[in-house]
């Protein structure tokens, strides 16, 4: 049976694209749902009737939610080896599993590199720490306490990358340390966001905008009122939540994906001062850098997975980094709400 998408939006917006043979009609529609990656899931997309792209969104679902099954490190799955089932098989055994697991952690090694271990798979250990204090921070405010920094420095003994060890041949994923988890909270959403936008094209659906949590794609271009094709339009969250302003820009996107990373997403309160959950693997404290880092690039998996690792980094060693790879921009908002822009951040801002 059709699993049903939770919270199902369509909207009809508008006409487009009559041809010469005078009756093609495709439409603008909308749907949203719940419970993949624990955040919203927006789709918008034009097709030529509502049963149509419904049928697009219920195949985005199933496809989606197959990602999210695999990645996932809190809950187990019947019949899914995922990446919880590599963590509990920690030093114990290799564990077969499906070539998205594998093909993410090897993008995930790559990038290690690239990001000089700003961005790290393995570093759960640590964010296991943080996670457990943030929840018991959020449930009970008055006691909220960070963690020992001996605590965090003995976690921190365990998050060697190279002791992941991946055997393609078989497809076997193996924590040769014990005592190592993997956490792919900082790139899943991301990744799965560039995979499931490459299926949109493949199934038909060659216009659309996919939102899981923030993590952009636009596919193709949306329609203006006179039928011309123009580029997607997307906000840049404001970082700071107490304004009535809700973005601090509009981009005009086309075939590219936004992610931004922020102090906002995910944070707890001691002691008058907020904590954020983007984790530097060098001082194993939340970063303090800025308020939000935005990307801009050609692929949501690079853009998801720089968002973190640019956020973690002072702001020359993060402009050398984005100034040395191509089509990839960023935005920096500043402690004090100045923004930093790289060299070709500007010509995505809407006119």
């Amino acid at each position: 049976m059709t699993k049903k998408i939770i919270a199902l939006i369509l909207m009809m917006a508008m006409m487009l694209q009559l041809t010469a043979c005078g009756v093609t009609k495709e439409k603008r529609y909308e749907a949203s749902f719940l419970e993949l990656f624990d955040t919203v899931t927006t789709i918008v997309g034009y097709a030529k009737s509502e049963e149509e792209f419904s049928n697009y969104s219920q195949m985005i679902y199933d496809t989606l939610e197959e990602y999210h099954q695999l990645y996932n490190i809190y809950n187990d799955y019947s019949g899914v080896n995922n990446i919880k089932t590599i963590n509990d098989n920690a030093g114990i055994e290799p564990v077969k599993v499906d070539q998205k697991i594998i093909d993410l952690l090897l993008f995930s090694k790559e990038n290690y590199q690239l990001t000089e271990g700003k961005l790290n798979v393995a570093f759960g250990a640590v964010l296991s720490v943080w996670h457990e204090y943030r929840d018991a921070g959020i449930d009970n405010p008055e006691n909220a306490k960070l963690p020992d920094m001996e605590l965090l420095e003995e976690k921190a003994l365990h998050i060697n990358i190279d002791d992941v060890v991946i055997d393609e041949q078989a497809s076997t994923v193996y924590l040769s340390d014990s005592k190592m988890s993997l956490d792919v909270g900082a790139i899943a959403k991301g990744y799965a966001t560039q995979m499931v936008s490459q299926y949109m094209k493949e199934i038909g659906l060659i216009n659309g905008m996919i939102s899981v949590g923030g993590n952009v794609e636009a596919v193709g271009h949306k329609f203006s009122e006179t039928n011309e094709p123009i580029p997607w339009n997307v906000g840049i969250q404001n970082p700071d939540t107490k304004s009535s302003e809700a973005t601090i820009a509009i981009l005009a996107l086309e075939d590219y994906a936004l992610v931004t990373s922020g102090v906002y997403e995910r944070y707890y309160i001691v002691d008058g001062k907020q904590y954020h959950h983007i984790i530097d693997p060098d001082t194993l404290m939340p970063a303090d850098y800025f308020l939000s880092v935005s990307i801009v690039c050609k692929d949501s998996a690079m853009a998801d997975m720089l968002s973190t690792s640019i956020f973690n980094m002072p702001l020359e060693e993060g402009q050398k980094l984005i100034e040395s790879l191509e089509d990839t921009e960023a935005l920096w908002v500043m402690k004090d709400m100045s923004m930093e822009y790289s060299s070709g951040f500007e010509q995505f801002l809407k006119q």
